[in-house]
């Protein structure tokens, strides 16, 4: 499995953990199960739309305003009341997923058992983190385009080797044309959820 703390760090991403269940007023265990499926759904797709000169390209010119400085201020981005979806979390799986989110937040839903609006609002959570984490590693480690592609390759085959089971049905999504659901319908999934609480 592929979780917040190995992707920002033991204490960092535990306190993550945390932070989201208590927004989202869910089990921090349900959570991190939700996470762990999320996770190598977005970074698979990441890697996927970079296995593209012009997808490598865009994510690269998309990380110039991801310079991961959210991850700095981590605990004020997830705990200043921000219930409401972030338009820049829908942004970005808007060009991740295209009209797949909806059928991935079914999904994380279904195996994890976390109410899908909880799912929406966790998957719009996750992504400005993920871009965060790139972004940082692109400059530390000064990546253009290719070096992004790489990395991501190599983060991929790792999961994939590590035998996440989400692995699989992430490929079976990202085969499908990206037709489905769209970004409102997530945005309406996880606003929907909250004004039940």
């Amino acid at each position: 499995m592929f979780s917040l703390e190995d992707l920002l760090g033991q204490q960092q991403g535990s306190q993550a953990v945390n932070q989201i269940s208590s927004t989202l007023g869910a089990n921090p265990t349900v959570t991190n199960m939700a996470i762990q499926m999320a996770l190598p759904m977005l970074l698979n797709s990441l890697a996927n739309n970079a296995k593209e000169p012009q997808g490598a390209e865009n994510l690269n010119n998309a990380l110039q305003q991801h310079d991961g400085g959210i991850l700095d201020n981590l605990g004020s981005f997830l705990g200043g009341g921000n219930q409401t979806p972030s338009d820049d979390g829908l942004g970005i799986l808007g060009h991740i997923f295209g009209g797949n989110q909806g059928a991935v937040a079914q999904q994380v839903s279904q195996k994890s058992g976390m109410d899908i609006g909880q799912v929406a609002t966790l998957l719009i959570t996750l992504a400005p983190i993920v871009m965060g984490f790139l972004g940082k590693k692109k400059q530390e480690q000064n990546l253009d385009a290719n070096g992004l592609q790489n990395m991501l390759g190599e983060q991929q085959q790792t999961m994939q080797s590590s035998g996440n089971p989400m692995m699989d049905m992430v490929s079976g999504y990202l085969d499908k044309d990206k037709d489905g659901s769209s970004m409102d319908d997530l945005a309406s999934m996880a606003m929907s959820y909250f004004q039940k609480r």
